[in-house]
This record gives C-alpha cells, sequence and structure tokens, in this order.
C-alpha cells in the first residue's frame, strides 16, 4: 500500500512554515523562514503580504525538494494561520493595497470606541462572541479602506478583497480562483454572526464595510480548491485559525475538552459543543473546527497575555538566566514558596480580570527572597493566571474540566506542569507531538482526503507524560488565596 502524506502550512506570527506529516501523524519534514515585522509607528504593526506569500511558497518547495515525496503522494494541504491579521488586495491585479495590520496593531482604538459609543458593545458580544476591541479584523478593514487612497472607489467597483491570512494564501496559491475563508477565521473578524453562520449586516453598515469584498464562509474541513505543483494539482482540504488549529490536533472536537498553549501569552480554549457560551466572565465566545454535514461546535476562550513572555523577561531584561530550559531545574531546587508572588501584568492583565491599566508587580518578598524564588514565582504565575481563566470558564459554562491538554514551548517544563496539576486539581496531558497546531490543520485536510477520520485523532495523538495533582488541599487553597490578594492589589479598576 503507498504511503500518503499530507502537508501542513502553519503561517505565524513570527515565522512561516512547511511541514509534511506521514499517515500515522509522524513529521517527514520541516522548513521554515523567519518573517520581517515592521512598526511603522508606536502601537503599529503591520507585516509584507507579498514576503508571507513568497516564504510559503519557498517553504513548500523546501519540504518536498528536500524529503523526495512527489506531489502525486500528497493527499492534501492545510493551513493554520496567524487570527485577526488583516489584508486587502486588488482583484485584478493580485497585489495589496497596504501591509498586513497584525493582530497585535492598535491603531484602530478610535474607531473602537465609536462603536462603543454607537451603543453596539452588547450587540457584538450577544452576535459574534467577541469583545469591541482593536485585536480582531473588522476595525482593521475599516481603517485601510479609510486610509488608504482610492480604497473606498475600489471597493464600491468591486475591484476589492478582504481576508485574513489564510483568504490571502488561498487566492494566491490558486491564482485568484478562490476568495474563501473557515468558520474558525470568520469567527475572529467582530463582523461574522456565530449565531447565523453569515456576515453581519448591522456591524458592516456600522463599519461601512461592502459585503462584496467579503470571503465565502465554509467548513474548515472542506474544499478550498487547489494548488498546482509540477503538473498535479493538490487540494487544500483544511483551514483553521491557529489556536482552533491546536485544539483540533489535541483531539478537541468533543464537549467538555480544555487545552492550554503556552506561547508568548497563554491561550485556552474549552469546547461547549453546540452550546453557545456567553461569558459573564469576560471570556471570549468563538467557533472551533468545523467538519462538513456536522453541525458547528463553540469555544470559550480566555487569553492570558504574558505567558512565555514573562520567562523572557527574565532572561533578556532581567538577566537571571541565561536561557528558558534552566528554570525547571532552579525551581525544582528550592523549596515550595511561602506567600511570595509575581503578577506579570507587563500588558495589562487579560482574562478573566481585563485591565488594561495594570501593570507587573511582585508581593510577598523578605530578606530571603532571592534570584531563585523569583523566578519559581514567575514561573508559577503562568499556572496560576492559567487557573483564573479555568475557573472563569466553569462558571461560565457549567461544566466541570477534569483534564487540560497543553501543548508550546513552557508545557516542555516539568515542574510547570505538576504545579499546574496540583493548582488546578486536574490531570494535565501533554502529548508527544509538539506541531500540535501544524497537526491540527493537516488533521483537517486528512479527513476531507480520506486519510484519517476524527475518531483517529485520539489514537495517532500520543501522550508524553500525564500530571497528576499531588498537592495537599490546605495548600492548594492557600497558594491561590495569596494569588488572588496579588492579583486585587494589582489592578488598577
Amino acid at each position: 500500500m503507498k504511503q500518503k502524506y499530507v502537508i501542513a502550512f502553519d503561517q505565524g506570527t513570527t515565522s512561516t512554515r512547511s511541514i509534511i506529516f506521514d499517515n500515522k501523524g509522524k513529521v517527514v519534514a520541516i522548513s521554515q523562514k523567519e518573517l520581517t515585522q515592521h512598526y511603522p509607528q508606536s502601537g503599529w504593526v503591520e507585516h509584507d503580504p507579498e514576503e508571507i506569500y513568497k516564504d510559503q511558497l519557498e517553504t513548500f518547495n523546501n519540504v518536498l525538494t528536500e524529503s523526495g515525496i512527489s506531489p502525486e503522494e500528497v493527499e492534501g494541504i492545510g493551513i493554520t494561520n496567524q487570527r485577526e491579521t488583516t489584508v486587502v488586495w486588488n482583484k485584478e491585479t493580485g497585489n495589496p493595497i497596504h501591509n498586513a495590520i497584525v493582530w497585535l496593531d492598535k491603531r484602530t482604538i478610535d474607531i473602537c470606541k465609536d462603536l462603543e459609543e454607537k451603543g453596539l458593545t452588547n450587540y457584538v458580544r450577544k452576535n459574534t462572541g467577541l469583545v469591541i476591541d482593536s485585536y480582531f479584523s473588522g476595525t482593521k478593514l475599516k481603517w485601510i479602506l479609510d486610509n488608504v487612497e482610492g480604497a473606498r472607489e475600489l471597493a464600491k467597483k468591486d475591484k476589492l478583497c478582504f481576508g485574513t491570512i489564510d483568504s490571502w494564501l488561498i487566492y494566491k496559491f490558486t491564482n485568484g480562483k478562490r476568495h474563501v475563508t473557515d468558520h474558525t477565521n470568520a469567527s475572529r473578524t467582530m463582523i461574522f454572526n456565530i449565531k447565523t453562520l453569515s456576515w453581519d449586516k448591522k456591524l458592516l453598515k456600522a463599519l461601512d464595510i461592502p459585503a462584496s469584498i467579503l470571503p465565502e464562509v465554509q467548513p474548515s474541513s472542506s474544499d478550498f480548491g487547489a494548488i498546482e505543483y509540477k503538473g498535479v494539482k493538490i487540494p487544500i482540504y483544511g483551514v483553521a485559525g491557529d489556536q482552533q488549529a491546536s485544539l483540533f490536533g489535541q483531539g478537541g472536537f468533543e464537549a467538555g475538552v480544555a487545552k492550554n498553549t503556552y506561547g508568548t501569552g497563554c491561550f485556552i480554549l474549552l469546547n461547549t459543543g453546540e452550546k453557545r457560551v456567553k461569558s459573564k466572565k469576560g471570556l471570549l465566545t468563538t467557533l472551533i473546527c468545523s467538519l462538513e454535514n456536522e453541525p458547528v461546535n463553540y469555544a470559550l476562550e480566555g487569553s492570558v497575555f504574558a505567558g512565555g513572555a514573562s520567562i523572557q523577561w527574565l532572561r533578556d531584561k532581567m538577566k537571571l538566566i541565561d536561557k528558558a530550559s534552566e528554570t525547571e531545574t532552579i525551581c525544582e531546587s528550592i523549596p515550595p514558596l511561602k506567600n511570595v508572588y509575581v503578577v506579570p501584568a507587563f500588558a495589562g492583565l487579560g482574562a478573566p480580570h481585563w485591565d488594561g491599566e495594570a501593570r507587573g508587580s511582585v508581593y510577598g518578598m523578605t530578606l530571603d527572597t532571592g534570584r531563585e524564588e523569583l523566578i519559581k514565582a514567575t514561573v508559577n504565575a503562568l499556572a496560576y493566571q492559567t487557573k483564573d481563566v479555568m475557573r472563569a470558564m466553569e462558571k461560565d459554562s457549567g461544566e466541570n474540566i477534569f483534564t487540560l491538554k497543553v501543548d508550546g514551548g513552557a508545557s516542555a517544563n516539568n515542574y510547570l506542569m505538576q504545579f499546574q496539576s496540583d493548582l488546578l486539581n486536574i490531570e494535565v496531558d501533554r502529548p508527544k507531538m509538539i506541531e500540535v497546531t501544524a497537526f491540527g490543520a493537516a488533521l483537517l485536510a486528512g479527513i476531507k482526503a480520506g486519510v484519517w477520520s476524527k475518531y483517529d485523532i485520539n489514537d495517532i495523538r500520543q501522550v508524553d507524560t500525564i500530571f497528576f495533582p499531588k498537592m495537599d488541599e490546605d495548600l492548594r487553597k492557600s497558594n491561590y488565596k495569596g494569588w488572588k490578594k496579588a492579583i486585587k492589589r494589582t489592578k488598577r479598576n
């Protein structure tokens, strides 16, 4: 029987990659290119869409050439992408009319204030599952239409296309034949109604966005067109935003499954099934990866702003460590901390606190507090912040979470994973496969291609370690009580 392969395009904020998986879910080849960051003004972040496309094409060519796999052996391609980043291009030329505005960009704060003044706060939350924020794509699209010379006139003549990075790559790779996106990316634009599964006319009117500019929305595992490579057409069969792809790659297609990606920030998602939960705790409601002929499912999502970024702070600014991997040994070398807490609110506090004015702080220091204690308290903060989000998820959903599936760089830290399990009093499940986000995109494509079914995911996904809680209940409560006091003192509003 011939070997089957699936390729994942993993287009992130800092790099662009192509990864080949075999039909057992093993990585066969990886090619990666670093992505240039552009900062035209304070708070503005941009990418060059042409660079993204060229890098994706180059890494695609590289993995096929280096692996020796022929295009006939590739059953499909899955795309996962940095979410919310916004591109607008000319339909006739295929050229962008402006750099991509990245999800991190803050230039649309005034547009957001205008929407709030129009009384749309509750409408946005109820119908898109999001909050009014410059984070999401809708206000970025309006900014481009309002500020790029000639953009409004071209839009009125139906000569422009808007898309997130997935849409842009599909358009380029299919030579302009397909202008599409999937449910997960659409649900992060702030102009997509997650109840009706259609672009929201009221929000389009409020932002003065013509519907003709928008992509067609379809299930995450479906036919998005094909890439012609050396005379062979390889279908694009999967698309998903990075955090939803990660949840899917962790086997999170069932209600009640939660995952945390420990990256620069922490992104925690809980699958709530067909139940669309409106959060009272500052969480977002979003669509997860969808399959053809199956009802869409929803998730609650909470973001922690400073995850791995706080470890980078220890290394680059405080000079307390030379590399992140040192933290595990240091944390295990000293006794449990007694009421020492680092609250890494360097860019404010995210879910469920939502205090942009808060700033980082340290509490409980004594003359016995030294380098190791500060390092350990900073590592502990990743687990405490995750617990804050997960408690909010349980209260919002009415469900008890029994297992947390983990991935991302800091999930390799055994001390942190054990402390996370102790603090949550649940199992923490870390897989062998660290390329979970790309794997999720590959799975979506492989399911459409018939390589796998969704029920194969848990067989393919191999467990590396399951961490079980060991901490005494009184100590768990005491530790968390101290953290909550530290958070209360840190908040400004």
